[in-house]
């Protein structure tokens, strides 16, 4: 039997273009999830589409059927037809090159201008106040959520409503992978049912990635500072003494604590230092950021 070779070399061409194609769109897939800031694993979960197939659809080895981009697409907010339309047919092919060339810094930049004209985006009127215990997030959070008439939010308590526990309970039956876990969780909850609202979080919360990915991606997120001092200070004015009690190193180990965390709250969009300050100052700053979310 002879063997047509003008049919099996438009066969392998086919195949190139096809093993082509389904490499950009991996590509894509990978670009756009770097550029909302989640791992895969947070991608997988949002998606329904596992970590392994992620993995290799992003490297160019994954036949994505039509279905399983769809959901991709959804999870990462990009339309559909981002990742299917060649460089080329989307207009300015070259300009496209010089993005995907960039480094995330410089493609980060680029996107935020264009979200300007954007009047939806992930973290519109939802703003998250982090930093120390001390800070002020609970007492400055309700107070300009009641001046913006938006609702106020603990996480904590959210975590206590999702488990049935108290947070000292969680702690003490599951320790800190259990109450981690249901942070996770309950970070969700809010930012899936809540569209506008002003959250405070456990200073904690930026120690787990994946976590502080996903609070990063849906809310502008405020970093509270604040001297060790004033921390400790604070909390003792609430009628706190278990950072001092029986413990005479625990303003060394406040120290430490912010230290190794500074570069972590420095990734907040916005930072407000309240040390010095009054209240009704502080308040002002946060009221005038929450404002302009």
């Amino acid at each position: 039997m002879a063997v047509d070779k003008t049919a099996v070399a438009a066969s392998n061409s086919d195949q190139e273009a096809i093993d082509l194609f389904v490499t950009k769109v991996g590509a894509r897939v990978r670009v756009a999830r770097k550029e909302r800031g989640i791992s895969r694993r947070v991608l997988s979960e949002r998606s329904g589409v596992s970590q392994r197939y992620l993995a290799l659809l992003e490297n160019g080895g994954g036949n994505i059927s039509i279905a399983l981009l769809y959901k991709v697409a959804g999870a990462l907010e990009y339309p559909l037809e981002w990742f299917l339309v060649a460089a080329k047919e989307c207009g300015g092919s070259n300009l496209q090159q010089r993005f995907d060339a960039a480094d995330s810094k410089t493609r980060q930049q680029v996107l935020s201008l264009l979200d300007k004209n954007n009047t939806i985006t992930n973290k519109q009127r939802r703003v998250c106040l982090i930093g120390l215990r001390g800070a002020g997030k609970s007492t400055l959070g309700r107070s300009v959520s009641e001046l913006l008439n938006l609702p106020f939010i603990e996480l904590n308590r959210e975590i206590e409503q999702l488990s049935g526990l108290s947070v000292a309970e969680v702690m003490n039956l599951y320790g800190q992978e259990g109450y981690r876990k249901l942070e996770r969780q309950a970070l969700q909850r809010v930012f899936q049912s809540i569209d506008s609202a002003v959250l405070a979080v456990a200073g904690g919360i930026v120690s787990e990635p994946d976590t502080y990915e996903l609070l990063l991606s849906n809310f502008h997120t405020v970093w509270l500072k604040a001297s060790p001092e004033e921390h400790m200070h604070r909390v003792l004015q609430q009628g706190d003494d278990r950072p001092m009690a029986g413990n005479p190193a625990a303003m060394e180990e406040l120290k430490s604590i912010l230290v190794s965390r500074e570069a972590l709250y420095a990734r907040a969009d916005t930072m407000i230092d309240t040390s010095g300050k009054s209240f009704q100052e502080a308040q002002a700053e946060l009221l005038e950021v929450a404002s302009r979310v």
